[in-house]
């Protein structure tokens, strides 16, 4: 019962006038609010409608637990140079955050106090690598991921919660494509679900590429999606999947000028394989995520825009024209959205 009513109310965000009275249905709706920065917000963490954490430029951290009413900064000290590109958070509390760069300015922080104080978990000391994503599998594993050093993706493990990083063996990563790398442009570059799955997706080289792992990163396969690829600003930008099997991909091409069409695509296979969305976005977009408690409702963002699918990534439609870069729901149904100049937002049940 609940996943139907949660299908039907968000069905409700195309919009689609009444037919008996000819007057539009009420929606659900990005409602912004004021976080007091501008900031671009790249790395979001939705815990629940009440409580997000937003990860950005110039070092910034920002964390509500009011809804959006009121953002405090909670930005590691030091670190207004870094460029903060993803986010994990467990609770109110805890939360893991990733800045991007080559060098020292990949690194990664963990605060165990609501942002008070932050420890410097890991800092990259390796002038060829580049860290774009992180992922957790649950409270204590999780995953953090980097362009390809020697030929092949880069990924570094933790099993307590993201207090201390390992750099992973690549013996059982595949060989990167020539110009492959990941795209740091919404948190969602790496992704899981369950305990032992993650995936990771690639643009930039021949094909638009996604990795899966099944044993927390130890080993990995690739498949091609037919998402734009064979050019350094295409390819797979976001990932979600709602359990080892369903997953969305969605990308293009991130310049404005440019078109990107086959800009999402479905698996049903955990990644084996890959299908063209029958009606994809219009544009490149950036952020994809499932909304809770349901088998067929996602949202993609980007920014020139929201789309919203309601059969599991096959169709989409355009149901909000602002920009964001990425997009996150909790289990409690509370999902938010972030980008550039500050602007979040957090979606409003239909009245």
């Amino acid at each position: 019962m609940a996943v139907g009513l949660c299908a039907a109310a968000l069905a409700a965000l195309t919009v689609v006038p009444a037919q008996a009275h000819g007057a539009q249905r009420p929606a659900p709706h990005w409602q912004l609010t004021d976080s007091g920065t501008d900031a671009r917000f790249r790395g979001l963490s939705a815990v629940s409608r009440d409580t997000a954490w937003l990860a950005g430029s110039k070092g910034t951290v920002l964390r509500t637990t009011d809804g959006g009413t009121h953002w405090r900064n909670v930005s590691p000290s030091g670190a207004a140079d870094l460029e903060f590109r993803d986010i994990e958070a467990f609770d109110a509390r805890h939360a893991v955050v990733l800045a991007i760069g080559e060098g020292e300015a990949s690194r990664v922080f963990r605060t165990d106090d609501g942002g008070a104080t932050w420890s410097e978990a890991f800092r990259n000391t390796d002038d060829r690598a580049f860290y774009d994503c992180l992922t957790f599998f649950d409270r204590r594993h999780g995953l953090a991921m980097g362009d390809p050093v020697d030929g092949k993706f880069r990924l570094l493990s933790t099993s307590d919660g993201g207090r201390s990083w390992t750099v992973l063996p690549s013996a059982g990563m595949p060989a990167a494509q020539d110009g492959e790398a990941a795209f740091a442009a919404g948190g969602q570059c790496l992704v899981a679900s369950g305990p032992h799955d993650a995936w990771l997706a690639t643009g930039g080289a021949a094909h638009a590429r996604v990795l899966h792992s099944a044993d927390r990163g130890l080993t990995w396969t690739a498949a091609d999606t037919p998402l734009p690829a064979a050019d350094p600003a295409r390819g797979v930008f976001a990932l979600a999947f709602r359990d080892r099997t369903h997953g969305i991909a969605v990308g293009g091409d991130y310049r404005a000028d440019q078109p990107s069409p086959r800009a999402a695509a479905v698996s049903g296979d955990g990644g084996r394989s890959w299908t063209s969305a029958a009606e994809p976005p219009p544009a490149y977009r950036s952020g994809v995520t499932w909304l809770p408690h349901s088998r067929t409702d996602a949202l993609a963002v980007g920014p020139t825009g929201t789309d919203l699918t309601t059969d599991g990534g096959r169709t989409w439609t355009t149901v909000d024209t602002g920009s964001y870069d990425t997009v996150d729901c909790a289990p409690d149904r509370g999902c938010w959205a972030s980008g550039e100049k500050g602007r979040v937002a957090r979606l409003e049940p239909r009245r």
